[in-house]
């Protein structure tokens, strides 16, 4: 499992969907696949299903669209046999991007392309709402709870504390050179 399906799989789970990763679909006669998806999370409230396809390595773009089409085409077919309710299913497909430079389709192989910084900025914007006050994220997800972490410590501190209790006033006053060795 890499990263990046793993921070996605994190930050679908916080929100309440179902998740799954690399997730076989398409079983032949022969005992093979037909294809694995990578994430998929499923929200059975609003009978929503994404399918994510998260990749770091940069191929040609003609390379990357056969391959994503080939995932999602594949998620099209049987996603819906999987979460049922097909006419009132929807899936919602997204490649997620790991590149620093802006990619020049906003779809690649039927699917929504989002670069990682989207992603990211999304995550510690939620938490930069929820303040300090916000309920800590559960150690069961360490990638969301460090940028929870990364966010809380973006805002300016509560007035009045720092992080081991000492208020400013105090840290000023203190002088170690006069301190009483008796």
């Amino acid at each position: 499992m890499d990263y990046l399906e793993n921070l996605v799989r994190e930050w679908y789970e916080f929100q309440g969907y179902f998740v799954r990763q690399a997730l076989w679909v398409g079983l032949g006669p022969d005992g093979s696949y037909e294809c694995e998806l990578d994430v998929v999370a499923f929200d059975p409230l609003h009978r929503h299903v994404v399918q994510i396809e998260p990749f770091f390595d940069a191929p040609p773009f003609a390379e990357r669209e056969a391959h994503l089409r080939t995932k999602f085409d594949a998620g099209k077919k049987h996603l819906h046999r999987l979460f049922g309710i097909a006419p009132r299913l929807h899936i919602e497909q997204i490649a997620l991007i790991a590149t620093p430079t802006a990619p020049t389709h906003r779809t690649i192989g039927g699917g929504r392309v989002m670069r990682l910084a989207e992603l990211v900025t999304d995550i510690v914007q939620h938490f930069e709402e929820l303040g300090a006050a916000g309920e800590p994220v559960s150690e069961h997800w360490p990638l969301i709870r460090t940028l929870q972490l990364a966010a809380t410590c973006r805002q300016p501190p509560l007035t009045g504390r720092l992080s081991l209790g000492y208020s400013p006033v105090a840290m000023r006053q203190y002088d170690p050179r006069s301190a009483d060795d008796s």
